[in-house]
Parts: C-alpha cells; structure tokens; sequence
C-alpha cells in the first residue's frame, strides 16, 4: 500500500550536480528513475508537484515538468486530472529489492499468552484527555532535557500515589522514571555492580531470559534461588554469595503465591545483615480478587529497597513508562545511569499520566479492568472445571494469569505444539524455569488480553489435550 501524505508536498531527496557535463533534465531524470527502480519510490507514491521540485533544487519548473512527462512517456509516472503525479502500477523495484509478500498470522481460536493486560481496553478517551491538559498547560522550558529523574509533576503524583496505594515509603526527590520494567531492572544492576556486587540472585521459577540479560549486561552473574508456596527460600538465598535479589513479592511471577509475612521480614533481615538490595518488581499489584492487598515491600526497608513500577499492564506496555522508587543513597547514582542511558523519559507522555493518575481516571480504569478481569477469571475456571476437573489450578488470587498443574506423565511441549494446531496458545512453564526443566508439567494460562467467549472456545478446543496429558 502506497505512502499517502498529507495535502502539504511530500519532500524528496534528489541532488544535481551543476559542475558536471551531464544536463540537468538528464541527471534529474536518471535520479527519478533510480530511486523508482530500487524501491526509494513505491508503486502509487505522491511525488512533489513541479513548483515544489523545482524550487527544492533550484530547477526551472520547466525543466521539471519536461522531466516529468518524459517519464510519465516511459511508464515509470502516472498523472490524471486533479490528482498529484505519483509513481505508475508498472514501475516496480527490481527483483533484489522486493519486499517480501505480507501473509497474515493465522487466527487463533485463542490466544493464553501472559503478561498480556487487555489491549481493547486502553481508556483512549481518557489518555488523549490528560495529553491535551498536559499539552495545553505545559511550559516552553519543559521540552528541554529537563530532570534526568523525570517531570518533577509525575514523580509528586507518583509518590502521593504510592503511599496511598502500595503503603510505600516513596518521596518524589527518590523516584526516577524510566522506560518500563526492563530499563529500570538494567539501570539497578549497573549502579549494583559499580558499588561491587557481584552476584544478583531471583526467583526461580520466575524470568530467567529477562533478569540473565540484564545481569550479563552489566558484568554480574545471575543464581537461581526456588520458590515455592511461601515465596522465595530466604535459607537458600542465604547460602549463596548474592548480594542483591529481584523479586515479586506481591504476586510471584509465575507461580502466583505473595510472599508469606515471616519471608518478608526474613528477607529484610538478610539484606541488612549481608549488607545487599531487594530489587521489588511490583508485578501485578494493582488486580487482586480473594485477598487482602498486600503493600509494597518497599514500605518496610526503604534504605534495603529498589521498588519498580509500571503502566505496562494497568494501561498498556506501548506506553513505556516506569519508575524506581530508590533507597536514598542509590538515588542519585542510578539517575546518573539513566541520564546516560537515554537523557530522559518523553516529558509529554509522562504529564499525560500525571494527570490521568490526579484526576481519578486512572483509579476509575483500574476499578473497570478489575471487574473485566474477574469476569475472565470466573469464566476460565468453569471451562476449565467442565473440561478438566481433575486439574488443579491456583495462581488466581490475583493477576490476569493462572497455573495449570498438568497429570505427571504430561508431555508440556508436546501439549503446547498439539493445542497450536488447534489454534490455541498455550505456554509452558518450563519457559520460566532457569534450567528449563519441563516437569513438573505446568502451563502459564494468561486470560488479560482474551474474552470470555474465546477463553470458553480455547478450553473446549483443547480440554481433551489438558485431561489426558496427550
């Protein structure tokens, strides 16, 4: 499908050189054709009217109009009455410069991708209401580079936010935004491994992909410590050389467990007595469904605490927006790390959720997407009861995903490759498994981004697969 610009001309690069031999029309023409012929040009494009060319390289409009029609005689231009000169049906690229023909992913009777909020229900409304008051209210001084820690607006809602809802001990002058969990996971580690630490532990099973390259990236090693249905093992935790850990503590990634009240304060009083840091992925707080909310871990060692916060699953992962909230004496290292990484979070995006957050919008979204997805939850658990009765699930309390506890002689893999030629995704648990061990055999049920009638059709399509291990 042809470019289409707007009503002002479309700028194209040509240069002509005045010391050379060659005529002008002549290198003209042959700078049309060459970009036409390697593709530069798509069939159907809008070319720059003849007034507009021949002032852009200061051509006589004559010239251009005669190069125009000798090209429109050889079949690489087209022009009809009222309507731009664009690029002719006939002139395609040549062969070595074709674009591959598009083919459409087939359609999935479902989709149980995790970690996936549903995308349909992005409040637009809402988010291109608070860009126009950011816009509308923002100073000229604030599209410089601005604060390497983010608008000063954000971090202050941020932090009023936080301690209202995650009971965390946050103050603007300690928060830095930043671009999504991964960014801010990467920054942690390098000021980490500047300070001297060597060795990040996290939770396993957990994102062994995500937390080994961000080790690797920033020189230190990453060790795998179990988790099981209190959470993280302090004692194995303890046994190992680490001095910093990552972990979820207010809904385990994948497992779904919350990180039991006597692991908590265990886990504080290792890191003080080893001197390390907590790096909290804030995973999945803000939707829970059977319990109480459980604050962030944060609030109870702000000097021992790294907290990470997104919008990647309350509004949408597009958005990039993060942020850390730091112990005091980290703060100003890691926002030396971002302001190197990236000079800044786009300002715009980051007062937009300001005021989404100050307004009460974003506190009204998440009570609708709260509702949305204990609805997906309850219909997931009958299709699964009608289907599979037999199987146990948990990992529901709170979060868009579930666990599957598959029959011991399931074959996770082969489940996972038969419900895809069913048209269903389903992913395994091994994926999360830092040795990529595939038993117990489990699946990771994410239903953020799947409506109850498909999750009622993914289910039934592959209910004989789950029952009998097949």
């Amino acid at each position: 499908m042809p470019l289409e610009w707007s009503s002002s001309p479309p700028e194209l690069l040509l240069a002509v050189d005045r010391t050379s031999s060659r005529p002008l029309r002549a290198q003209l023409e042959h700078g049309l054709r060459d970009a036409i012929r390697t593709g530069r040009l798509a069939v159907g494009e809008r070319l720059p009217s003849s007034r507009e060319l021949a002032r852009a390289l200061g051509l006589s409009r004559g010239l251009v109009q005669e190069c125009y029609a000798q090209l429109q005689s050889e079949g690489y231009l087209v022009t009809r009455p009222g309507s731009a000169t664009r690029v002719a049906a006939g002139a395609a690229p040549s062969p070595g410069v074709a674009r591959p023909p598009h083919t459409a992913a087939p359609r999935m009777v479902a989709d149980f991708r995790w970690g996936v909020p549903d995308l349909s229900g992005f409040p637009v409304q809402d988010w291109l209401w608070a860009t126009r008051e950011a816009a509308r209210a923002m100073p000229t001084t604030q599209f410089d580079y601005g604060d390497p820690r983010g608008s000063t607006d954000l971090r202050e809602v941020l932090a009023g936010y936080l301690r209202r809802v995650r009971a965390a001990a946050a103050c603007p002058e300690h928060i830095v935004v930043c671009n999504g969990y991964a960014q801010g996971l990467g920054l942690a580690l390098r000021v980490l491994a500047d300070s001297g630490v060597r060795t990040v532990a996290f939770e396993d099973p957990g994102s062994p992909a995500t937390i080994d390259a961000a080790a690797t990236a920033a020189g230190l090693r990453a060790l795998p410590v179990p988790v099981d249905e209190h959470g993280i093992d302090v004692h194995a935790l303890a046994a190992t050389d680490a001095r910093a850990v990552v972990v979820t503590p207010a809904h385990q990634w994948p497992t779904g467990v919350a990180l039991a009240p006597a692991r908590r304060l265990a886990l504080i009083e290792w890191a003080a007595e080893r001197d390390a840091i907590i790096i909290e992925d804030d995973y999945d707080a803000e939707f829970r469904y059977d319990r109480e909310p459980v604050g962030a871990l944060q609030g109870l060692a702000p000097d021992r605490v790294i907290s990470l916060g997104t919008v990647s699953k309350s509004l949408a992962p597009a958005l990039r927006i993060g942020w850390m909230v730091c112990p005091p004496d980290l703060a100003e290292p890691l926002t030396d790390q971002k302001h190197r990484s990236d000079r800044g979070t786009p300002t715009l995006d980051q007062l937009a959720l300001a005021r989404l957050i100050e307004s009460g919008r974003f506190d009204r979204h998440l009570r609708r997407m709260r509702a949305t997805y204990a609805a997906r939850r309850t219909a997931l658990l009958a299709a699964l009861v009608e289907h599979t009765p037999e199987l146990p699930l948990t990992g529901l309390a709170a979060g868009f995903h579930a666990v599957v506890h598959l029959p011991a002689c399931a074959d996770e893999s082969h489940i996972v490759a038969a419900a895809r030629a069913r048209s269903v995704g389903l992913y395994g648990m091994s994926t999360c498994r830092a040795a990529r061990a595939a038993t117990p055999p489990q699946l990771v049920l994410g239903f953020g981004n799947v409506g109850e009638r498909d999750i009622r059709e993914g289910i039934a399509a592959v209910g004989d697969l789950l029952a009998n291990g097949l």
